[in-house]
């Protein structure tokens, strides 16, 4: 039985999010959707309101799983018995980052093959940190995101105060 995970923070999921996992989950027999649940950066979602908004998005597949890891990305792959890890490319620069991190974990984990799905055309221009700032402003995300997530990116930025009090802040060692 082939496995793969799908690692990432998710911080929402978007719709290039799930155009990953949906056809990551044809090419292996089982997908693990991975959160991160210590990244170097502000997250504005929770890791249990992060895991829920995929579960909801992704719930109708029923190969893919959703699971939160706190260890080295290659280290909860071999957890889990993957034997792959799958990252979505945007961009050039996404190529570059994405190689490195490959070519570190291939260090770390030789039996562990990477898999780079390109993102579908549409949602090239699409990341989190783009949807979070859209959403933010009050602008319309309701095309780069499912209604649920849309719906709470609004009630996110609706709470009184600013933007800084809405992040959880998490420190981490990872990369």
């Amino acid at each position: 039985m082939s496995t793969a995970i799908y690692p990432g923070t998710f911080d929402p999921i978007h719709n290039g999010h799930i155009d990953i996992a949906t056809r990551a989950a044809r090419l292996f027999d089982h997908l693990t959707v991975a959160i991160y649940a210590r990244p170097l950066k502000s997250l504005l979602f929770t890791v249990e309101e992060r895991r829920e908004m995929i579960e909801k998005a992704l719930g109708h597949i029923p190969n893919i799983s959703v699971a939160t890891y706190q260890q080295l990305t290659v280290e909860f792959a071999r957890q889990i018995g993957a034997q792959a890890i799958v990252r979505g490319l945007r961009v050039i620069s996404d190529f570059e980052l994405e190689f490195q991190m490959a070519l570190t974990n291939k260090k770390l984990a030789p039996e562990i093959e990477f898999v780079c799905l390109m993102t579908s055309q549409e949602y090239a221009f699409l990341s989190a940190s783009t949807v979070k700032e859209i959403a933010m402003l009050q602008g319309c995300v309701n095309n780069m995101v499912p209604p649920h997530v849309a719906q709470a990116l609004r009630a996110k930025f609706a709470r009184p105060g600013n933007q800084e009090e809405n992040q959880i802040r998490l420190v981490s060692l990872r990369d």
